[in-house]
């Protein structure tokens, strides 16, 4: 019974069967239900006749659209994060062309230099990535009675990111050390 301020009561009636086969759920099946129905009555109507995969699906079709959404921001939110990591770590490196122009000066090798701040900056991603880590176990845990049908430690998803961050890192190094170090010395030590 529906009934809002202002409104007149509404009875609504309805009869739910349920019907149990090894052959429930496909179309067929309902076809061949609604026919039997129609043979004794031709004048009963029959209406919502669905499958229970259906009802399950509606059921959930709320919950999906959340997760959805939910992995697409978490996405975004990777991808940004990633974009975050390469644009400061380029820029460190470019600020340390005119250490890069005096090593050049004394002697030191362009592989050398680049295999330095490439060194350095997985240095740092690895200390990021270990403490990103332990934050997303802990944090997981407490948040293991929200997640259906998934493990809260899911090694894909940690391998996939942890990957994705170091290859990140190093080409947010490589690429700038290496440019860097082709300048010449000269150049490189007027730079400021």
């Amino acid at each position: 019974m529906n009934r809002f301020e202002g409104q007149k009561e509404a009875l609504h009636r309805g009869l739910t069967f349920a019907i149990r086969s090894p052959r429930a759920g496909s179309e067929a099946f309902l076809k061949e239900i609604r026919q039997a129905v129609w043979s004794v009555d031709s004048n009963i109507p029959l209406a919502e006749v669905h499958t229970l995969g259906y009802l399950y699906k509606q059921s959930m079709a709320r919950t999906s659209f959340t997760l959805v959404m939910l992995g697409v921001a978490g996405g975004m939110a990777l991808l940004l994060g990633i974009v975050g990591i390469y644009g400061v770590i380029a820029y460190s490196v470019s600020q340390r062309t005119r250490e890069i122009g005096i090593r050049m000066a004394l002697g030191a090798q362009q592989q050398t230099l680049t295999s330095m701040f490439v060194r350095h900056g997985l240095w740092l991603a690895a200390i990021g990535v270990a403490c990103g880590l332990v934050a997303s176990f802990a944090a997981m845990r407490l948040m293991s009675s929200l997640l259906f049908h998934v493990s809260p430690l899911d090694p894909i998803t940690y391998i996939a990111v942890t990957v994705g961050v170091i290859a990140t890192v190093y080409v947010a190094c490589y690429l700038p050390s290496r440019r860097a170090a082709t300048v010449d010395p000269v150049e490189a030590l007027r730079a400021e």
